[in-house]
């Protein structure tokens, strides 16, 4: 039976809101005809959120039009400073993801970012291998829910989780249809009762029970 773990990145795999923070300020340091100080407690408020909605909360004081422009000017400005200076791994990350792997499990990646924002994380912290897929809003323009479900069937899962840090993520993964482990790791809390980690590498110890009991069956839509 062919296994899925999904994961959020931010908060779940990775802090960059430093890296992010700085990347932004710099690329808003080179438009005179923008007055925005953006710092690392704003990126963290906002991580995990769309696209189009970061670009609201970030850039109310602008038009529709040019608060989306600034998002992806920010965004592009972001993916190279990561390229080139990557993030904060949480710790224990690449041991766990061995863990997975040797463990016979699938591992992806469904975020709510740009596209080059995963592949600046896999390229720069040289995490590519233990990945098979991965999916962005702006690889799709569609939310995270569909994202996680459109992973899930065109790598043909049998089972899946998706392991996350905010509500969002939970909601999005029952919207998969997908079971849901939060990561206590990053940004936000889950209002409902679901299992949860406290730090990365016990997700591999957990997994080897959670599947067995039926947790992480997929939904079929009716």
């Amino acid at each position: 039976m062919k296994t899925g773990i999904l994961f959020d990145l931010d908060g779940t795999l990775w802090d960059s809101s430093t890296e992010v923070a700085i990347s932004w300020k710099e690329a808003l340091e080179k438009r005179p005809d923008v007055q925005k100080e953006i710092t690392v407690e704003m990126v963290q408020s906002i991580m995990g959120k769309g696209m189009n909605d970061i670009a609201d909360i970030l850039f109310p004081e602008y038009d529709l039009e040019t608060r989306r422009e600034l998002l992806m000017y920010c965004c592009m400005e972001e993916n190279e400073y990561i390229r080139l200076h990557g993030g904060q791994l949480l710790e224990g990350l690449e041991e766990t993801l061995r863990q997975l792997k040797e463990q016979g499990y699938h591992l992806f990646i469904v975020s709510n970012c740009q596209v080059g924002y995963i592949e600046a994380f896999l390229e720069y912290h040289d995490l590519s291998s233990y990945f098979d897929d991965f999916e962005s809003f702006g690889g799709t323009g569609r939310e995270k829910g569909h994202n996680i479900r459109l992973v899930a069937e065109r790598n043909n899962l049998e089972q899946a989780v998706y392991v996350g840090d905010t509500q969002g993520d939970f909601l999005a993964a029952s919207e998969a249809g997908i079971s849901f482990i939060h990561a206590r790791t990053g940004y936000g809390t889950v209002e409902s009762d679901v299992k949860f980690i406290t730090k990365l590498p016990e997700l591999p110890g957990m997994l080897e029970t959670y599947f067995a009991s039926g947790l992480g069956t997929i939904k079929i839509s009716s």
